[in-house]
């Protein structure tokens, strides 16, 4: 009877490993999605909302504006972010300050802080920024219409923006 059973359980064994070839050979030949338009690059006014991303909401304040940019970083970038606990050792912390129009898109991204090392961060972070917008119409906001970010990234070149670690 063992031997029955070891038969079997290499024949399980077995079956699983070729199935899951398959399922390895068929995800690979797959063709790439197309594009979003939200992930061209371009001129800073003329970013397009991802038909997957949800409708910016007008806000009244900054403080607001923050709060929704951080949320749609997330929502606009989900294969480069992550929302557990922020490792102790970061591997780049670069921050940006973002001036937008008042319809919410982008009008200005500058750099405040660029890291030492994984410079390569910073341009991760800014194309990041122009997926998530735009951000709510701010017209109703004081002026000026700014905001900041910082980006957590870890060793995997993953970010969470710090407004969402606070």
């Amino acid at each position: 009877m063992r031997f029955i059973d070891s038969i079997r359980g290499v024949h399980a064994q077995t079956t699983r490993a070729v199935c899951a070839a398959a399922l390895l050979m068929t995800a690979c030949s797959s063709p790439m999605p197309p594009p979003s338009s939200s992930a061209t690059r371009g001129n800073a006014g003329t970013q397009a909302t991802s038909p997957t991303m949800s409708k910016p909401s007008a806000v009244r304040g900054m403080n607001e504006v923050r709060l929704q940019a951080a949320r749609r970083l997330i929502e606009a970038n989900p294969g480069a972010t992550y929302m557990g606990p922020v490792p102790d050792m970061l591997l780049a912390i670069p921050v940006l300050e973002v001036e937008l129009n008042s319809d919410g898109s982008i009008r200005r991204i500058e750099v405040l802080r660029r890291p030492s090392q994984a410079q390569d961060t910073v341009q991760l972070a800014i194309d990041a920024m122009r997926r998530a917008g735009p951000f709510g119409d701010v017209s109703r906001a004081p002026r000026p219409w700014k905001f900041t970010e910082t980006f957590l990234f870890n060793d995997e070149r993953k970010f969470k923006p710090r407004t969402l670690d606070e």
